[in-house]
């Protein structure tokens, strides 16, 4: 399997002048994308940057973000991308847990930069910045190699590295190789049913699976990555319609507000032939509501994770709401009982739930999770990948997915950690007890919940107050406070948060 590196120089001579990507005013054929990302490889040369390590970027889906990942699959520098929204701890702990040689970032996440003291790493600030010791122009835009860059990497070597959310609330890195991740744009494609030329919304971020396979993918058929930095349900329309589109793979939460915006009209997505979700399962009424509205001729739910991209695919999602399909090409699906690491001890029934398992000697697979062999001994057994994810099969076969082994909450498309939450809400003075769950929520797939056995009268507002004063990013906090006399636990004081879910609960006075 080839590098990704060689994948774009192919692409970049198949069609030098095809339009490749749209920021804004900024438009860029093939041709001219591919010097800025020669300029960028020279760049990364000039940061003591080799082969292996790691450059971290904070960035929301724009130029520079988009060019830094090709740059890196070149040069053989290892893309660790977080979420431009992190915490101070959050970054601080990136930066020590990947070894950055570097960090890239905007306006939008100096603050974080600053507060997360990252001394001795090289610090290159986009549109400029506090807590810089660089500028963009000036590291990556001002060398240009005589001859263009050879590709450094193998099929082999590491080509980015995800932190996908634990039980804990830590991060775990999840490093991909090039083979992995040629091989999960190419299953893309195919699942899909991408054709050359396709235009996407690059909306999904960078430091998420989605928005990395809609940018490989891209390039590969020679397509047009139109970025969209923050989504904004008017301006994608706008870039949909003005655009002509051809392709959305989202998640559902963002469907969901396409639809609901007042100028929404099915003329105005007309272009669109292929809608795609994945993150999260899509409600019914969403899924009539895509079908009906955007009529695409092929709607795909793509169920996979950051470890193995694809587990799953069903091409016809409005055929069978909730269904996940079969397993994608190459790859076996099994569902084991509960509590169970023997990936033999398969449930014996249609409708038996279960935890999803797939195998690891598969081609979009990863190797392991990046130092931490506690996450290994969780999740991987004797060749097969443990998803944490609940199940069972239909009698025809499909899959549903119910939810998942540990609790965590999946809004938006983000892995949020009922425990983190807590934590921040017990230190509230008035709060005695605390438990967090996610709820149904036919917008964000499940909306925050928190729980509270009150230690003294306070308001939500002033729950609410004291998240937002907390580390605590904005999309963690609670949207919804209920306070009970009591939280539901187990014998041996487990959250029973299935309880709280389904409203077991007793309302305090």
């Amino acid at each position: 399997m080839p590098d990704l590196g060689r994948a774009f120089l192919a692409a970049a001579a198949r069609s030098p002048a095809a339009c490749a990507i749209v920021e804004g005013e900024r438009r860029l054929s093939y041709a001219d994308w591919l010097e800025r990302i020669f300029a960028a490889v020279a760049g990364l040369d000039a940061l003591g940057l080799r082969p292996g390590d790691h450059l971290v970027t904070a960035l929301r889906n724009r130029l520079e973000a988009a060019t830094l990942h090709w740059a890196c699959q070149l040069a053989g520098v290892i893309v660790t991308p977080v979420n431009w929204r992190a915490t101070p701890g959050e970054l601080a702990f990136v930066l020590g847990d990947a070894h950055a040689r570097a960090l890239v970032y905007e306006p939008a996440s100096a603050p974080a930069v600053v507060a997360a003291g990252a001394e001795g790493v090289p610090r290159i600030a986009i549109d400029g910045g506090p807590g810089s010791t660089g500028s963009w122009a000036g590291v990556f835009e001002t060398a240009r190699p005589a001859a263009g860059v050879a590709p450094r990497a193998t099929g082999d070597d590491i080509s980015l590295m995800l932190y996908t959310s634990g039980t804990t609330g830590r991060g775990k890195g999840v490093p991909r190789r090039h083979r992995a991740e040629h091989a999960a744009a190419l299953s893309c494609i195919a699942h899909h049913q991408y054709a050359f030329g396709e235009s996407t919304l690059g909306v999904m971020p960078l430091y998420h699976t989605m928005g990395v396979r809609a940018l490989l993918v891209s390039a590969l058929l020679g397509g047009r990555f139109v970025c969209q930095p923050r989504f904004d349900a008017a301006e994608a329309l706008d870039l949909i319609e003005s655009e002509r589109l051809t392709a959305l793979f989202l998640v559902p939460t963002l469907y969901h507000d396409l639809l609901s915006h007042p100028s929404f009209s099915p003329e105005r997505v007309a272009s669109v032939r292929r809608a795609s979700f994945a993150g999260m399962p899509m409600t019914d009424a969403l899924v009539r509501r895509v079908r009906e509205g955007i009529r695409p001729d092929l709607f795909v739910n793509h169920y996979g994770s950051s470890e193995v991209f694809t587990f799953t695919i069903e091409q016809r999602a409005h055929a069978k709401p909730g269904s996940a399909g079969r397993a994608g090409l190459g790859q076996e699906v099994r569902i084991v009982r509960l509590g169970s690491t023997d990936s033999e001890d398969v449930v014996g029934t249609p409708g038996e739930e279960g935890q999803i398992v797939v195998r690891l000697d598969h081609d979009e697979a990863f190797d392991g999770y990046w130092r931490r062999p506690d996450a290994d001994a969780k999740a991987l057994h004797r060749g097969w990948y443990f998803t944490g994810d609940t199940g069972h099969r239909d009698g025809e076969g499909d899959l549903f997915v119910t939810g998942r082994v540990d609790d965590m909450i999946i809004s938006g498309g983000e892995n949020i950690t009922p425990v983190e939450v807590e934590n921040v809400l017990s230190l509230h003075p008035a709060v005695a007890e605390v438990a967090v769950a996610g709820l149904p929520d036919e917008r964000w797939g499940q909306r925050v919940a928190a729980f509270v056995v009150r230690r003294e009268p306070v308001a939500r507002e002033a729950l609410d107050a004291h998240c937002r004063a907390s580390s605590l990013p904005a999309f963690k906090r609670p949207r919804e406070y209920a306070f009970v006399r009591g939280i539901p636990k187990s014998p041996v004081g487990k959250i029973l948060r299935r309880r709280l879910v389904a409203g077991e609960v007793e309302p305090a006075d």
